[in-house]
């Protein structure tokens, strides 16, 4: 299939050398100029995936989308809004979108777009990545794992097999049906997990140092961890959905023993740690806190559980940034969020928007 990739950092483009591998004709997009280096006709990856892989290379949106069997955004949440409306004039039937890593019901915005354009397609979320991706160059990327379940929905629920099925056939058989798009909003865990890791090390963050993310994950940052899975499972029961826990979670994302998530960070440290943020311009804070625990939040106020740690890391954070962070989310706004009730968000991560009209040939 040919895979239109919006986003080329870490995860797009761990993703192409994924879809290459597979048998996939990916196509990369860039949506900034903020990294000028020049993005060539292969990506070298090293890793859980070694090799060069041949990619075509797309100078627009549109050059990109066009003749596309999958579109699939690969850039973080506080790029979802303004990469869906580059993409939105160009996406037509027959296409599949994938959002990679969804948060803060983004899908619903897309949905609303293509709704006001007349059409419907499935818009598949993921809970989480497939890999874990650091760029290391323009072309070049270092893939720490791939992982063994991905969570994901699909928009309308109707289209929930073939979202499944176009998943399985690009990526494999690691794709686990959840029953709709909140199941797969309260399934991704990194905006907890990133709320007690840089919360907890900020200082580290702040002053540059290289340290490194699962020896920092101490038996203390572990109890905060669950501490802040117990508000979201809270959420997820009131809400009639299933989702794993943070130590399910990581037993098999990465074949861990079972055990309290300290004791997880150190079998994973032994085996090689990850290097974390060495800047406050962090993923951790700037996407996870604005589009992840404020979002979760929301959530508890919706179904009366309240996320008294979310909302409290996100407060703090807010603090020792100098900014409100909550004001840094566009997606919720853009969809009326604070207008919807339970009732009506289960049937919207259901169905979506219905299209308005049809759009003229």
């Amino acid at each position: 299939m040919r895979v239109a990739i919006l986003g080329t950092g870490g995860i797009g483009l761990a993703a192409a050398a994924l879809l290459r591998a597979n048998g996939h004709d990916p196509v990369l997009w860039r949506p900034t100029a903020k990294d000028d280096g020049q993005l060539a006709g292969q990506v070298q990856a090293d890793g859980q995936l070694t090799g060069h892989y041949a990619v075509t290379v797309a100078r627009t949106c549109a050059d990109a989308v066009a003749g596309a069997d999958v579109v699939f955004l690969a850039v973080p949440a506080n790029g979802h809004r303004a990469v869906m409306d580059a993409a939105l004039p160009h996406l037509a039937a027959g296409q599949v979108v994938v959002i990679s890593g969804h948060l803060s019901f983004g899908a619903l915005y897309l949905s609303r777009g293509l709704s006001a354009r007349g059409i419907r397609l499935p818009i598949v979320v993921w809970g989480t990545t497939v890999s874990t991706g650091r760029r290391t160059g323009p072309s070049t990327v270092h893939i720490g794992s791939i992982r063994a379940k991905v969570d994901i929905a699909t928009v309308p629920a109707v289209d929930a097999e073939a979202g499944l099925s176009t998943c399985r056939a690009l990526f494999g058989e690691r794709f686990v049906p959840r029953q709709d798009m909140i199941a797969v909003a309260l399934s991704n865990l990194n905006p907890q997990n990133h709320l007690a890791i840089a919360l907890c090390n900020l200082t580290r963050m702040e002053r540059g140092e290289t340290w490194f993310q699962y020896a920092n994950t101490t038996d203390a940052v572990g109890r905060l961890i669950e501490a802040l899975d117990t508000e979201r499972l809270a959420i997820a029961d009131a809400f009639g959905v299933d989702v794993r826990t943070v130590r399910e979670h990581f037993q098999l994302s990465f074949g861990l023993r079972p055990g309290a998530i300290g004791a997880m960070a150190r079998e994973l440290a032994a085996r090689g740690d990850s290097q974390a943020p060495a800047t406050l311009e962090s993923r951790y804070v700037l996407e996870d806190a604005p589009f992840g625990l404020h979002c979760t939040a929301l959530l508890g106020q919706l179904v009366g559980r309240p996320a008294i740690l979310h909302a409290a890391g996100l407060a703090m954070l807010s603090a020792l940034y100098g900014r409100d962070l909550a004001g840094d989310n566009d997606l919720l706004p853009a969809i009326d969020f604070s207008g919807l009730s339970a009732a009506r968000l289960r049937a919207l991560a259901r169905n979506g928007w219905e299209p308005a009209t049809s759009e003229p040939d």
